[in-house]
């Protein structure tokens, strides 16, 4: 038998190589796959283009968020609150201290005084002042530490205390009348107890030297505290206080606390140059009236300082959510 020998043909270096791809090997993707293929790259590609920004930060080379800075109205906002608040802590912290200083000095914590303290005027003036501190204190630190539980307690109080404070003055303006009589009543209760409470007595004092009257409606008001009384012994008999006097100062430096004895028994035509005539209740609504164009423009500031302290407060609050959910 004729034998065929099979010679493999050697790869000589100047041999030429057939690259063409076979279409039929396994290993080798079809033009159809490999096309797919492309289109499935280029829609990845696209994805990656057009993804959200969480996922562009985890596709990114770097793996890194982008650096968001505050903005100078940022730093603005967030420093104008703190320094508010800073100014109205010191301010409430002096009124805690007024109050403190006034309870104290009159020894209102002793035991045989210890029961009549809830009347006490200084304790609205601790009251007040513990409620300024705190209250500010918790906007301070909000603001500075950039706490939005802080920030929003601080302006969820402010928004309460605007809300009490245009209610009042709707209340106070449609109930002129009620009001009238209770400051009518309050005032003859001071004076039947002027004697005997020293506050009573310094605040009545001072609206009648302020205002420059005596009693609540008349100066014969006075018939009803027992010492000024005409039926009470003693020399305040039928008498009024100094504050009451035309001129309470005797030569001009010296104060006559008896200037005001007998002044009830005198007719009104005599007592007009020793005492004041009018009520303090009457010198009150006067005072009201020349000062009212001013108590509105206050009243009006002081709530337009609250609005502007929530809608800074809610800025800030925005501007700090913003900036830890890129951050």
């Amino acid at each position: 038998m004729r034998q065929y020998l099979t010679v493999k043909k050697f790869p000589w270096p100047w041999s030429r190589r057939d690259d063409g791809q076979n279409e039929s090997s396994p290993l080798i993707p079809k033009l159809g796959a490999a096309k797919a293929e492309d289109e499935e790259l280029g829609h990845v590609d696209r994805k990656f283009q057009t993804g959200t920004p969480s996922d562009q930060i985890h596709n990114s080379p770097t793996g890194t968020r982008p650096h968001y800075s505050y903005s100078l109205i940022d730093y603005f906002l967030k420093y104008f609150l703190f320094l508010c608040n800073l100014i109205f802590t010191v301010l409430g912290l002096v009124v805690l201290g007024l109050g403190m200083w006034g309870l104290v000095s009159k020894e209102s914590f002793a035991q045989e005084k210890i029961g009549s303290i809830g009347t006490d005027p200084m304790l609205i003036l601790l009251t007040l002042g513990f409620l300024l501190t705190l209250l500010c204190l918790t906007g301070c630190v909000g603001a500075l530490r950039e706490n939005c539980y802080l920030l929003k307690l601080f302006s969820a109080i402010v928004l309460v205390l605007i809300t009490i404070q245009v209610l009042f003055a709707i209340v106070a303006y449609s109930m002129q009348d009620q009001i009238e009589g209770y400051l009518r009543s309050g005032m003859l209760a001071a004076i039947a107890g002027y004697q005997d409470d020293l506050d009573l007595r310094f605040i009545t004092d001072e609206i009648q030297l302020g205002l420059q009257c005596c009693g609540a409606d008349t100066y014969r008001d006075w018939e009803l505290n027992v010492y000024y009384n005409c039926s009470a012994p003693g020399v305040l008999a039928c008498g009024v206080p100094a504050t009451c006097c035309v001129d309470p100062l005797e030569n001009g430096t010296v104060w006559n606390s008896q200037c005001g004895v007998g002044a009830q028994l005198l007719d009104e035509f005599t007592a007009q140059s020793v005492i004041f005539l009018g009520g303090c209740l009457g010198g009150i609504s006067r005072w009201i009236k020349q000062h009212e164009s001013l108590i509105v423009t206050v009243a009006v500031i002081v709530v337009g300082v609250q609005i502007l302290a929530v809608f800074v407060t809610t800025r800030l609050m925005e501007s700090i959510r913003w900036h830890k959910a890129h951050a």
